[in-house]
């Protein structure tokens, strides 16, 4: 089985599903629905079986009941798994879902890097060269500094660049995916489930991917998609792209699924969304450092309500 990291998105929406059919009242209709969204990508079998692994190594540890108490999340349930909680089985449950929900969540190898931002956090670097590179949250990268060239190592994550000026060395941002040489320049560099995406903010920065002879100018205004093999078509920047640094979300026309994975990027626990709103759609601005204020800004919106199981356990859900 494949055991590589999952998008966030697509992790909610299993949880999700873990959560409805796990309860034992998920009727025909649900079931047909789980069976539509399982082959509907090869991501959601993987993440179906990863979660399906991660119960069948923990049942020896932990009774049924206790199980099925973490799934169903309500009050009864809820105190159900305290009790075991209390034990040694309980505690290995939780630790090892924990863990396993971690490793899908970051790849792994994002705690051996140099510098690391933990959910919510943000914070800016001044370079040797005076470069400075300011992390999103959850983003991990590597700085490699020699007599021939400045390089970075975007692990995962985002980070926004403003290049310093003076050093002769050429500068590189590197993914798994190619490497990005700016031209002296600010820009963003996001790790995405799909490729690497470049959104340049001023002058210009040359994409080249990594297994493909393809190099191509970005300039101010512009966006691309990296893959190991080619570049996608150049698109307009995003409106406001660079607005999380300044602590802000905008958003323009996006699926509600979409938001609540960047919003969730800022917020320790689990935040999903019931899939059979996830393709709603919305526009706006949303506080990064305060996601309850943010989320509490969707039901006069949209068709939703906030359902708050305990402060790290948080889903939107359909309006009853």
């Amino acid at each position: 089985m494949n055991s590589g990291p999952v998008s966030a998105r697509v992790l909610d929406e299993a949880i999700g599903w873990q959560l409805r059919l796990g309860s034992g009242e998920a009727g025909d209709q649900e079931r047909h629905a789980f069976d539509r969204w399982h082959a509907a990508h090869p991501e959601h079998a993987r993440v179906w079986a990863q979660l399906g692994a991660l119960d069948a190594h923990l049942a020896p540890a932990a009774p049924a009941p206790a199980r099925r108490a973490l799934l169903r999340a309500d009050d009864q349930a809820r105190r159900r798994l305290q009790r075991v909680g209390r034990g040694l089985a309980g505690m290995f449950l939780l630790a090892g879902l924990s863990l396993g929900l971690l490793a899908q969540l970051r790849p792994l190898g994002d705690f051996l890097a140099d510098e690391m931002t933990a959910s919510g956090e943000q914070r800016e670097l001044q370079l040797a060269d005076r470069t400075r590179v300011r992390l999103n949250s959850r983003s991990a990268l590597d700085i490699d500094f020699n007599a021939e060239q400045r390089r970075i190592i975007l692990r995962s994550g985002e980070i926004l660049v403003e290049t310093g000026h003076g050093d002769p060395r050429p500068f590189v941002v590197a993914t798994g995916d190619g490497d990005l040489r700016p031209l002296g320049t600010r820009f963003l560099v996001r790790r995405e489930a799909e490729g690497t995406r470049l959104v340049v903010l001023r002058s210009a920065v040359a994409a080249h991917p990594a297994r493909a002879d393809d190099q191509r100018i970005i300039r101010e205004g512009q966006q691309v998609l990296m893959h190991g093999h080619a570049l996608e078509a150049t698109k307009a920047a995003p409106p406001a792209a660079g607005a999380w640094s300044r602590g802000m979300l905008v958003v323009d026309d996006v699926r509600l699924a979409d938001l609540l994975e960047s919003l969730g990027e800022y917020r320790r626990g689990y935040l999903g969304v019931d899939p059979a709103i996830a393709d709603l759609r919305i526009s706006g601005s949303f506080p990064l450092h305060d996601s309850d204020r943010a989320l509490a800004a969707l039901p006069p919106s949209l068709p939703v309500r906030i359902a708050r199981y305990n402060d790290w356990f948080v889903r939107v859900v359909p309006r009853e």
